[in-house]
């Protein structure tokens, strides 16, 4: 079963519990979230993607990582807790964007999360559309990457970066989620409190 909606502005809770609930009454097994954050990463290489699990034993299964952030979430922490009180298993997969193209889509994000899926899921997907988009938007960055100097700088030392951790990393740092998330959070209250000016 697939979802794709927009997160709420109010009642994340309820919202929650409502998907919890109607997986529950679907018979689904295991809830995969899927997202994307801006890192320090280049547009040239995979996207890494970070995986992680509440469930010891699920963390141990699928090669994740135990979540040990605690501070300010989104829905996707919010509709995980939902999913532990069901005693649904789960599990959350982000792939990291280059923030400086943060306003495109990123095509190269879906491709590793849906190839970390189908790893996860032991599936195999056709993912031959999102491989030529990924490529498209290689080139079409690495185009206006090269108007400018200085940003074409950053980005080779961010390719120099990625490539020295070779495979030894493959995920942002705890630190990126939270700067991350901290501003995400800015732009909702911001957001927020703009369309109640706009109401008012």
């Amino acid at each position: 079963m697939l979802l794709l909606g927009i997160e709420p502005n109010t009642r994340w809770r309820t919202f929650a519990a409502e998907i919890a609930g109607l997986a529950k009454d679907l018979g689904v097994e295991f809830v995969v979230t899927l997202g994307a954050l801006l890192a320090d990463v280049p547009h040239t290489r995979p996207s890494p993607v970070t995986g992680s699990a509440s469930d010891p034993d699920l963390v141990e299964e699928l090669g994740l990582t135990s979540s040990r952030y605690e501070g300010p979430t989104g829905i996707v922490g919010i509709l995980h807790d939902a999913c532990r009180e069901s005693g649904l298993p789960s599990a959350s997969l982000w792939a990291a964007v280059p923030h400086y193209v943060s306003l495109a889509a990123s095509p190269k994000a879906a491709l590793a999360l849906c190839e970390r899926l189908a790893a996860l899921l032991d599936t195999s997907v056709d993912l031959t559309d999102l491989e030529r988009a990924a490529d498209a938007y290689e080139l079409q960055v690495s185009a206006a990457v090269a108007q400018d100097e200085e940003t074409e700088a950053y980005v080779h030392e961010l390719e120099t970066r990625r490539d020295a951790l070779g495979e030894e990393l493959d995920v942002p740092s705890g630190d990126s989620l939270a700067a991350e998330l901290t501003r995400f959070l800015k732009e909702h209250e911001e957001r927020t409190r703009q369309d109640r000016e706009d109401e008012s």
